[in-house]
C-alpha cells in the first residue's frame, strides 16, 4: 500500500481554507484533520503553510495530436499542465484527422493512455452530417460534444441551422461551443484587406472578430438551446456584452446553460498587442479592458462558471507570420493557475472562488467522478502552493513543446512545487514522476 501525509497545509475546499493535514492512500484521499499521525511506512511531505488546492481540471485545451505535432502533443503539453497545476483536461476534436467518428475519438484515448501524465477526456467533434456517428458517443466516459460555430478547421463549421436544431434536439450530452458568427468576421475581413492586404494591424483583430459577431452568435446558441432543452456550455467569453445572456440566481448544478472564460481574456486586452503582437492572437479575440472588467465581474457573481485556458500552441515561426497568416491561439497550461493565483494577491478573487472555478465546478458541469474537490473518498489530484516564492517565466522554464509563452517575463508570486495525479507524486519541485500516467476521466451521466 502506497500511503502520503501532507502535513501542516492551508487547504482550500467548498469556500473554506482551514489548517491540517491529508492523508493519501493509494489514489484515494484517505482522511483529512487537524493532526494526522504518520503510521509506518508512510511518506510525509511538509506544506510548511503551502496551499493544498484540488488540481485544476481545465475543460478546454488543444493538444494538437494526432496530426500536428510539430505544435505540440500529449505528452508535452500533459507535463507542462501537470507542472502547473492541472491534473485533468479535456482535449477537443479538431486534430488531423479530427475526432469526428467514434473509432479516431477513441485512437486518441489510446494515444493518452500511453503517453498523458495528466488524467484527460477528450470531446467528440460535430459536423453537419455526422449526427449518427455523434449520437453513439458514449456519455459514461466523454466529456462532451463540440461544435465550431465559427473559427473552425477542416470541415467543422457546423452552419447548417436544421442540422444544429437537431443536433441540440437529439443528445443530451453537454455540448460545448465556440459562437463568432462567421459572416460578420467575414464581412469586416474584407472590410480590413482591402485598406491593409494581408498585413492588417493587429489592432484590428477585435473589430474583426467583433463584440456583435460573438454577441450574434452566442445568444443564437443560447435561444436554440431554451427551444430544444440542450445542456449548452459556451467557451471562451471575451466580451462584456454577452455575459448578460447568464444566469446566476440558481446553483451552476440546476443549470442548463453554463459559460466558461479564459485567463487570456482576464489578463490582457487590446492595450497589449502594440507590445505581444501575435502572440496574444486568438479567436475569440481579447478584447478591450472594459470586456476584461465585466468578465471578472461576471465571474466574481456567478454569471460566468468556469475559467479555462484554451491551450492552443503554435510554433514561433507560426505565429510571427503577417496577420492573416498567424494562426490564432497560444499556449497556458503551464502559467494559467499561476496568472489566477497573481489576481488573488491582487485582491481582485479570493482563493476560494478561484477554486470554485477552475475546480469545483468543472467537475459538477462535467459531472465527472470523484474529482476536483478535496474531500475523503475522492480521487487525490492535488496541488501545494507556496504563496511566499516567486518565479519569473523564462525560456530554459518553458515546457510547451513550441518553447514560447505570452508570459514570458512576468514574474508570478506564487510556485507549485507539488502536484498529484490519482495520489501519485507527478511533480516535484522541477522534476517529474515519467514512469506513470494518468487516467481517464469517467463521467456521473
Amino acid at each position: 500500500m502506497n500511503t502520503t501525509l501532507i502535513k501542516n497545509a492551508k487547504i482550500v475546499n467548498e469556500n473554506t481554507v482551514f489548517h491540517g493535514d491529508l492523508l493519501i492512500e493509494n489514489n484515494i484521499i484517505k482522511e483529512i484533520s487537524e493532526n494526522i499521525s504518520a503510521s509506518e511506512n508512510t511518506e510525509i511531505i511538509d506544506a510548511n503553510g503551502s496551499f493544498l488546492l484540488p488540481g485544476f481540471i481545465d475543460d478546454q485545451v488543444h493538444f494538437r495530436e494526432p496530426g500536428l505535432t510539430h505544435k505540440a502533443n500529449i505528452a508535452t503539453e500533459s507535463k507542462a499542465a501537470i507542472a502547473g497545476g492541472i491534473t485533468s483536461f479535456i482535449e477537443m476534436p479538431n486534430t488531423n484527422p479530427q475526432a469526428t467518428t467514434q473509432d479516431l475519438l477513441e485512437d486518441k484515448f489510446k494515444i493518452a493512455a500511453k503517453d498523458s501524465y495528466a488524467n484527460y477526456s477528450f470531446m467528440f467533434g460535430g459536423t453537419n452530417d455526422n449526427l449518427e456517428e455523434l449520437l453513439k458517443t458514449n456519455p459514461k466516459n466523454v466529456a462532451g460534444i463540440k461544435l465550431f460555430l465559427g473559427s473552425s478547421t477542416g470541415n467543422m463549421l457546423v452552419d447548417n441551422e436544421a442540422v444544429l436544431e437537431k443536433i441540440f434536439s437529439s443528445t443530451k450530452m453537454l455540448i460545448s461551443v465556440h459562437c463568432e458568427d462567421e459572416a460578420t468576421i467575414r464581412k469586416n475581413m474584407e472590410h480590413y484587406t482591402s485598406i491593409y492586404g494581408d498585413d492588417i494591424p493587429l489592432k484590428f483583430h477585435p473589430i474583426i472578430r467583433s463584440e456583435e459577431a460573438c454577441y450574434l452568435s452566442s445568444s443564437r446558441a443560447i435561444k436554440l438551446a431554451k427551444k430544444t432543452g440542450a445542456r449548452l456550455h459556451i467557451f471562451h467569453l471575451s466580451t462584456e456584452k454577452e455575459t448578460n445572456l447568464f444566469r446566476n440566481d440558481i446553483p451552476v448544478e440546476e443549470k442548463q446553460i453554463t459559460a466558461e472564460v479564459c485567463v487570456h481574456h482576464l489578463w490582457f486586452s487590446n492595450e497589449d498587442y502594440d507590445e505581444k503582437g501575435t502572440l496574444i492572437k486568438w479567436n475569440p479575440a481579447v478584447k478591450t479592458a472594459n470586456d476584461r472588467e465585466g468578465l471578472w465581474k461576471a465571474l466574481l457573481d456567478d454569471r460566468i462558471d468556469v475559467i479555462a485556458t484554451d491551450h492552443a500552441p503554435h510554433t514561433i515561426e507560426e505565429k510571427s507570420n503577417v496577420y492573416t497568416k498567424a494562426p490564432s491561439g497560444g499556449p497556458l497550461v503551464q502559467h494559467a493557475m499561476l496568472a489566477i493565483l497573481e489576481k488573488v494577491k491582487d485582491g481582485v478573487i479570493s482563493i476560494e472562488k478561484a477554486v470554485e472555478k477552475m475546480c469545483h465546478n468543472p467537475a459538477k458541469i462535467f459531472k465527472i467522478e470523484k474529482r476536483g474537490f478535496i474531500k475523503e473518498g475522492f480521487y487525490a489530484d492535488l496541488v501545494l502552493v507556496n504563496a511566499n516564492l516567486s518565479n519569473t517565466v523564462s525560456k530554459d522554464t518553458i515546457l510547451y513543446k513550441c518553447g514560447w509563452s505570452p508570459f514570458e517575463g512576468t514574474e508570478f508570486s506564487s510556485t507549485i512545487t507539488h502536484t498529484f495525479v490519482n495520489g501519485n507524486l507527478m511533480y516535484n519541485n522541477g522534476t517529474f514522476n515519467e514512469k506513470i500516467k494518468g487516467e481517464r476521466l469517467l463521467f456521473n451521466r
